[in-house]
C-alpha cells in the first residue's frame, strides 16, 4: 500500500475520533448577573464578592464535569432586558439567575418551567429550603426555581460614632424600638457627632424607600396587597412610616442628594451612623473594619431593621434564584442543567460568603456559617423574612413607582396623603393593564 492512502486513513480516523469526543460533550447556556471580574487584577478582587464566587463556582463545575460545556453569558444587572430579547428571538438560556420578585412575571406567561420534578430527579428537596427561600420560589403550589439566597435591607452601623454618641451597650449598638425613640436617638447622635444619623442613597435608589415601607407595613401586619391586582397605601399604617422618614429629612438627620456610590463611600468615610443598604455589603464593610485608621476600623456592626411600628417581627426580603426557561432541550441537556442545579444547591455555603442569607436551612444551622462575621445577627431573617404575595407581578416597576412618590412626600414636593394616593392609583393602574 502506498504511503498516501495510509496517511489519508489516519487523518480520517483522527477526524472520526474527534467527532466522537465532541458528541460526548453536552453544551448548555448559563446566564447570570453579578458582573465580570476576570479582567480585574488579583489585588482588585474580593474573595467574598458575588462575581468572584459565582465565577469560581462555575469554573469548578466545568472542571469536575468535563462532559458538559458551559456557555456563560454575563448580563448587565438586573438582566431582564437581555432575557426578554432572548425570549423574543426564541433562544433563551438553559439556566438563568432571576430575582424571586420577578419570577411571577415569567411564570404567569409560561416562559419558565416548574422545577419540582427536575429537583427531585437530582435529590434536591424543597423541604430543605429555608421558609423565606421556599416562599420566594413557590407559586400556585409549584416550585419554579432553585433558591440561591435571600437578601434584605439591613442597618449597617458605624459603632465608633455610636460610641461617641453614647449609643453602645456591651459592645452592641443601642437601636430604637419605636419611631419616637428613633428621633430621640438620631438627635442625640447628631448633637454628639455633628453627623446625620442615617446614610441613604436618595438620588437614584428610591426603591429603597419602598423596601423600608414594606418592612414596617409587615411589622404592623398590614394587608397592603389585599389581592395580587390591588395595593392599598392610603392607610394610617403607611402614613406614619412616611411621616417618620420625612421628619428625619426635615431635621437633617439623614444624608441628602447622594447616589448609591456616594452614599456607600460616604458611610465608609464616616459621613453618618447607619447606612440602609443590603446584605451584599457586609463583606466590604467588614474588610473596612479591619483597615487601620479608617472610620469603621474596629467599629462595624450590622443587624436587621429594628421594629419601630407594630408588634410583629417581620422584614421584607427578596432573593436570587435559578430558573429554567422553556425551550427545546435534548435529554442530555436537561440532565446537564439539573446536574448544575444540584451542584449550586450543594455549594450554598460558598455563596453565603457574599453576605446573602443561605437558601438551605442546613447551611443556616451550620457552625461554619455561624462562624462567618455577623451572620448570627442576621440569621433571624431566614425565619422572619417575608416576600410579597407570590402572584404579584411587576414588582420591580411597583418598587420604582412607590419609591418615586415617597421621595416626593419626604422631600416636601407633595403632601404625604397625596403621594400615597398617587402611588396607590399608579400601581393599581399598572396591575389593571397587565396582559
Amino acid at each position: 500500500m502506498s504511503r498516501l492512502p495510509i496517511l489519508a486513513l489516519a487523518a480520517m480516523a483522527l477526524v472520526l475520533t474527534s467527532c466522537a469526543k465532541q458528541a460526548d460533550i453536552t453544551q448548555i447556556t448559563v446566564q447570570r448577573i453579578f458582573g465580570e471580574c476576570r479582567s480585574a487584577g488579583a489585588g482588585a478582587r474580593n474573595p467574598d464578592g458575588e462575581c468572584e464566587i459565582i465565577t469560581g463556582l462555575l469554573d469548578q463545575f466545568q472542571r469536575e464535569n468535563p462532559d458538559i460545556r458551559l456557555k456563560v453569558n454575563i448580563a448587565a444587572w438586573p438582566g431582564y432586558d437581555q432575557l426578554s430579547a432572548q425570549f423574543a428571538a426564541g433562544d433563551p438560556p438553559d439556566l438563568v439567575t432571576m430575582h424571586m420578585s420577578a419570577i411571577s412575571d415569567y411564570q404567569s406567561r409560561g416562559l419558565i418551567e416548574p422545577m419540582g420534578p427536575g429537583l427531585e430527579s437530582v435529590g434536591v428537596d424543597p423541604a430543605a429550603f429555608t421558609r423565606a427561600a421556599r416562599e420566594g420560589v413557590t407559586k400556585n403550589g409549584q416550585v419554579w426555581g432553585l433558591p440561591f439566597d435571600n437578601w434584605a435591607p439591613l442597618w449597617h452601623v458605624n459603632l465608633n460614632q455610636f460610641r461617641q454618641a453614647g449609643l453602645v451597650r456591651d459592645g452592641q449598638p443601642i437601636l430604637p424600638t419605636s419611631a419616637d425613640e428613633l428621633l430621640i436617638q438620631a438627635r442625640q447622635f447628631k448633637a454628639a457627632t455633628g453627623k446625620p444619623y442615617l446614610v441613604q442613597a436618595m438620588a437614584n435608589e428610591t426603591a429603597s424607600y419602598t423596601r423600608n415601607l414594606y418592612t414596617w407595613l409587615m411589622t404592623q401586619d398590614a394587608a397592603f396587597f389585599p389581592d395580587p391586582k390591588h395595593i392599598k397605601l392610603t392607610t394610617p399604617e403607611a402614613h406614619r412610616i412616611v411621616a417618620l422618614l420625612k421628619q428625619m429629612y426635615d431635621e437633617n438627620l439623614t444624608t441628602k442628594d447622594q447616589d448609591y456610590p456616594a452614599a456607600t463611600s460616604g458611610f465608609m468615610n464616616g459621613d453618618g451612623g447607619v447606612y440602609l443598604v443590603g446584605t451584599w455589603m457586609i463583606g466590604t464593610f467588614e474588610a473596612e473594619s479591619h483597615t487601620p485608621g479608617r472610620p469603621l476600623s474596629n467599629g462595624y456592626a450590622v443587624m436587621p431593621y429594628p421594629r419601630l411600628f407594630g408588634t410583629r417581627d417581620a422584614a421584607y426580603v427578596d432573593g436570587h434564584a435559578w430558573v429554567v426557561p422553556h425551550r427545546e432541550r435534548t435529554p442530555a441537556q436537561r440532565a446537564a442543567v439539573y446536574r448544575l442545579v444540584r451542584f449550586l444547591a450543594d455549594h450554598d455555603y460558598d455563596w453565603s460568603r457574599t453576605g446573602h442569607l443561605p437558601a438551605m436551612q442546613a447551611v443556616i444551622d451550620s457552625p461554619r456559617f455561624k462562624a462567618l462575621p455577623h451572620r448570627q445577627a442576621i440569621a433571624p431573617l431566614a425565619t422572619i423574612g417575608q416576600t410579597l404575595p407570590p402572584q404579584v407581578q411587576r414588582q420591580f416597576a411597583i418598587q420604582d413607582i412607590i419609591g418615586d412618590e415617597m421621595a416626593s412626600a419626604i422631600t416636601g414636593r407633595k403632601p404625604i396623603d397625596t403621594a400615597l394616593a398617587d402611588a396607590e392609583r399608579r400601581v393599581n393602574d399598572l396591575l389593571f393593564h397587565l396582559l
